[in-house]
């Protein structure tokens, strides 16, 4: 990402078009596009925009406090100046922002990392600083006379999307402060010594409790999280299994137990953790998938296709969806669901809006499936407005690649994927 900065300006050189892929891939860089198509009075105008942005139609992108503007061009190259406001935040909630982002290191450390985690956004709401943009909150401005959002300013928006993919920095420094700015912010609070003198500590005083002059030795340091889950013991191959147990299949099982318990600790230690949803359970037919996905030998991988009702071959299409989303892949590759009501709704106007009238694919709908008329490729919505994209390979539906909130982007990834240009 290449930048110019300028005290509490950055200017970010044009990002090449975005063919085949989304411009928000962060929950954050989503949040914001969400803010401007849900205000956004006219969807063809967020439609064109999307289209300019995919095209490479947006120029440099200048970002300071309050305000992103950038030169977008329309199809006959004429050249519009596009600019969208953000309220910017008073230097009350910028020291309610530094106070609450202190109080948890896991917010600084996330923030050094370029990321945005779900809990700081809900901690500084909770402190009353919006820092993602609601519906109403990007105003537009363009020299081509639209009152509302037009094309130009929607492709600004979907172009900005990707910046904040990139550095949630830039979400702060249109609310007001710049990268440095708010780095010293933090060290400087950070650092301030107490107002109030402290107080005598609380306990038993060290010397007295042990005035018989014994020394005792420091406790060990914690144990350090090892880069791997380690080798389980090995069976000895002398003594006698019980009968129905196969030493392989349990080293297997003991290997991959290990493996899920050191993810999942290696998730705990780091910070925010608390915060997080927790996934559900696994059923049984799909934690045979997950298994499988851990590369087991063929007599393991048979017993685990047997033990769940699937052939070798919808066993290997499984692992495929598992690795690309896991239960949720896994669902939208072995479930039909009907799509009715509000969620029909949605899923009409989104591949409605996904492309040009003169573009978009003819489908054929059945159940939660689109396929797309003469070609091989196929959509599947699964429950949370999610399009996963297939593709027909030796008379069978594959997953093609993980889901996207845009049907016209996840499309694109499986006509990538059979090599395809349609």
């Amino acid at each position: 990402m290449t930048e110019y900065d300028t005290d509490a300006e950055r200017t970010f050189v044009a990002l090449p078009p975005a063919q085949g892929r989304g411009f928000a891939q962060t929950w954050w860089g989503r949040a914001w596009l969400k803010a401007l198509e849900d205000a956004a009075m006219d969807a063809a105008q967020v439609k064109t925009g999307r289209r300019l942005a995919r095209a490479g139609a947006v120029g440099a992108v200048s970002v300071r406090p309050g305000r992103i503007t950038a030169v977008v061009q329309d199809r006959d190259r004429t050249a519009h100046r596009a600019d969208v406001l953000l309220e910017r935040l008073s230097d009350a909630q910028w020291d309610r922002f530094v106070d609450m982002a202190i109080e948890r290191s896991g917010h600084v450390a996330a923030l050094l990392d370029r990321d945005m985690p779900p809990h700081l956004v809900e901690d500084a709401a909770a402190a009353g600083i919006d820092l993602l943009p609601g519906m109403g909150d990007l105003e537009p401005e363009c020299d081509c006379g639209a009152w509302d959002h037009c094309g130009h300013t929607a492709a600004l928006c979907y172009q900005v999307a990707r910046l904040l993919d990139q550095d949630p920095f830039v979400l702060l420094l249109m609310r007001g402060r710049a990268e440095d700015a708010v780095l010293e912010a933090l060290q400087t609070h950070g650092s301030a010594p107490s107002e109030e003198p402290a107080g005598p500590p609380e306990g038993v005083d060290a010397a007295e409790a042990y005035a018989a002059g014994q020394v005792l030795p420091p406790l060990p340091a914690p144990p350090v999280l090892g880069d791997g889950p380690g080798v389980p013991p090995s069976l000895d191959a002398e003594t006698a299994s019980p009968p129905g147990v196969d030493p392989s299949r349990l080293y297997f099982l003991a290997s991959r137990a290990a493996a899920e318990s050191h993810r999942l600790l290696a998730e705990a230690l780091r910070g925010g953790h608390d915060r997080r949803p927790v996934p559900p359970e696994p059923t049984a037919s799909q934690d045979a998938v997950r298994l499988a996905a851990g590369d087991p030998g063929p007599d393991v991988l048979d017993r685990l296709g047997a033990g769940s009702g699937r052939t070798p071959e919808a066993l290997a299409e499984a692992v495929r969806a598992w690795r690309l989303g896991g239960g949720a892949a896994l669902s939208v590759l072995e479930e039909e669901w009907a799509v009715e009501g509000d969620a029909l709704t949605r899923a009409r106007a989104a591949l409605e809006s996904a492309w040009e009238e003169d573009e978009r694919p003819q489908f054929r709908a059945l159940a939660n499936r689109w396929t797309v008329v003469g070609a091989p490729h196929q959509l599947r919505l699964d429950r949370e407005g999610r399009w996963w994209p297939y593709r027909r390979e030796h008379g069978r539906w594959v997953p093609a690649s993980g889901a996207d909130q845009d049907p016209a982007t996840a499309l694109a990834t499986a006509v990538l994927a059979t090599g395809d240009e349609t």
